[in-house]
């Protein structure tokens, strides 16, 4: 990874405790987010006066974070191009060009998307992109967290579901990734399919090197997998 991860998620940690003090003082999801803290009183200064000034103080960092988000999904759009690209490519040296790229795109996306979250901490959306991004570069346990966050922002986004259940395969979490699994094969069967590859490749993966897993949990988990791989044959997902 060619930057510390570190700084990122200590901004992430202060916007998440900035938008739960703004739920504490009565603000909903939507209305100003981490700028709301903006509207407590200040020594010097009068009632009236704070007032007047409310509505600047909401408005800045509603706009800030938009456009601090626009730019992060211009960078992750590009870092994706450049991923694909280091995939396809099948010159050595092109491949390590493109992949230097995506790995900088990724981490300026990751800034862009913090310094959103910085003046609105409620904004799902960037909590998920985070997430994805740290699942990206590997940084699992940071993606786990990332997720946990937009999952108790908005608890039905599937999209977020299937990310945290490849973040909790990639720390090993067998149990907790088996309920994503069904949550999805419940309510969203491509992102659950998507999550049973994953699951798979792990399978795989710790046959080769059991990573300081016992064989028997491998074999256990893998006979979960194949019983309920044969349920989703069985049971086509309905369509739209």
């Amino acid at each position: 990874m060619s930057r510390n991860l570190f700084n990122c998620a200590a901004m992430l940690a202060l916007a998440a405790t900035l938008g739960a003090a703004a739920w504490a003082g009565g603000q909903m999801p939507g209305q100003g987010g981490m700028g709301g803290a903006g509207g407590m009183g200040r020594p010097g200064m009068s009632q009236p006066q704070e007032e007047m000034g409310s509505s600047t103080v909401s408005e800045k960092p509603d706009t800030a974070a938009k456009k601090a988000y626009t730019a992060a999904m211009k960078s992750l759009n590009k870092a994706r191009e450049f991923e694909s690209a280091a995939a396809a490519a099948t010159n050595p040296d092109k491949r390590s060009t493109d992949h230097e790229k995506m790995e900088d795109a990724y981490n300026r996306a990751l800034d862009q998307f913090t310094e959103a979250l910085s003046n609105k901490g409620d904004m799902y959306q960037a909590w998920n992109n985070v997430g994805y991004i740290h699942l990206r570069l590997g940084a699992y346990a940071e993606a786990l967290d990332d997720y946990n966050h937009t999952l108790a922002l908005k608890a039905d986004l599937l999209e977020a579901v299937e990310g945290r259940g490849e973040a909790r395969m990639a720390v090993d979490r067998l149990e907790d990734a088996k309920a994503d699994y069904m949550d999805l094969f419940n309510h969203d069967r491509p992102l659950a399919d998507r999550l049973m590859g994953v699951m798979q490749k792990w399978v795989a993966d710790h046959r080769a090197n059991a990573n300081g897993m016992r064989a028997s949990d491998v074999d256990g988990f893998d006979k979960w997998l194949q019983e309920r791989d044969g349920i989703a044959r069985q049971s086509p997902a309905p369509g739209p």
